[in-house]
């Protein structure tokens, strides 16, 4: 069953993780990390990647769950249909790192694992996670919210940006892939467990409120500490009591109550047989929501060309760069519409649903 409200929700993470990436390849002329706008840009960055990450791992727990259900589904069905994830996964997250390489301006190399490999993890994992009960994930969620700490400096706290993304030999590839990249899988696969308890939790909204009233305590209680400490309350990176790169204990859980939040107030009472929030008037986002994955690998494809265009460039004046940047994150919402009306089966979903 399609569920309005979260492909909207998806279409809003992905149109979210559009902006940041636009606006981080296209930053105006005098603009700081502590200016307002560059605040404005991560802050979508920061709820949009948790998000995306969150609702992919409800995709996957969905689907998961339906075929374990199936008492036909034997190992070999389980392999035909994590294979193709995993493999399609990766394969978009190399073509997102050559598109924007950074030999041609862009932000990754070549091998940098990502947020599409993260997903490739959390689908690799499902088969097993879905045999733990809701409890049980709910505490291999909090161990992922604690383990920052336990890791300690091996995440790379006081790393650059492109110490982060690099990596030399295998194990430091797999370092990147397992705690200290960009999306490594502990503590991201936090992001994956809070999608499959939102799934299980559809028919107890009391118990969805009570844990984003908690949150919200936490996220308060965040800010007290900011103003005492006299830092920043948060950075994508540096000193701030909540960081980005890399996620720190604080940050998941702030991002994670806003999960919680954003999939609330979007699902209205749809849950329960009835309309989500704000009916029909939402739907305009829907088509982009189911082929998020398509909108994520090409968008890089128009930044690589700009990041390629733009290299020794001066940068771009604050007014222009944020047209630019709102007129990229939003030609998606109408490019989607038309897809789904002319040409729906040709994207990397349709592709991952014909080879599964």
């Amino acid at each position: 069953m399609r569920l309005s409200h979260i492909d909207r929700m998806r279409a809003i993470a992905v149109l979210c993780m559009v902006e940041v990436h636009t606006a981080a390849i296209i930053p105006p002329e005098g603009v700081t990390v502590g200016h307002p706008a560059a605040f404005a840009a991560a802050a979508f960055g920061g709820m949009a990647a948790p998000m995306f990450v969150a609702i992919s791992g409800w995709g996957i727990h969905m689907s998961a769950t339906r075929r374990a259900a199936d008492p036909e589904h034997d190992a070999g069905r389980w392999l035909s249909w994590l294979l193709p994830r995993v493999l399609l996964l990766s394969l978009c997250q190399l073509l997102v790192n050559l598109l924007l390489n950074a030999d041609r301006g862009g932000r990754f190399e070549w091998h940098t694992p990502g947020v599409l490999t993260l997903l490739a993890i959390a689908a690799l994992l499902a088969p097993a996670l879905i045999r733990l009960s809701m409890r049980g994930r709910g505490m291999l969620m909090l161990l992922m919210v604690a383990a920052p700490l336990a890791i300690g400096d091996a995440v790379g706290p006081d790393w650059s940006w492109w110490e982060r993304v690099d990596s030399q030999g295998t194990s430091e590839w797999l370092a990147r892939l397992l705690w200290n990249g960009t999306y490594p899988a502990v503590p991201w696969l936090g992001y994956a467990l809070l999608g499959s308890i939102i799934h299980d939790l559809a028919d107890q909204p009391s118990v969805r409120e009570r844990n984003i009233a908690i949150g919200l305590a936490a996220t308060t209680f965040t800010m007290f500490i900011a103003v005492l400490e006299d830092i920043d309350w948060a950075l994508t990176s540096g000193d701030a009591v909540l960081t980005f790169f890399p996620a720190n204990t604080p940050f998941l859980i702030v991002s994670g109550t806003f999960v919680l939040l954003a999939h609330r107030l979007l699902e209205g009472a749809e849950s329960s047989g009835g309309e989500p929030a704000l009916g029909d008037r939402l739907a305009v986002l829907e088509p982009a929501g189911r082929i998020t994955l398509t909108i994520y690998v090409v968008h890089f494809a128009v930044l690589g060309a700009v990041a390629s265009m733009m290299e020794g460039e001066p940068r771009l004046g604050l007014v222009t760069a944020f047209a630019l940047t709102i007129a990229h994150t939003l030609v998606w919402i109408p490019l989607a519409i038309w897809h789904q009306r002319h040409i729906p089966n040709l994207s990397f979903e349709a592709l991952l649903s014909r080879i599964s």
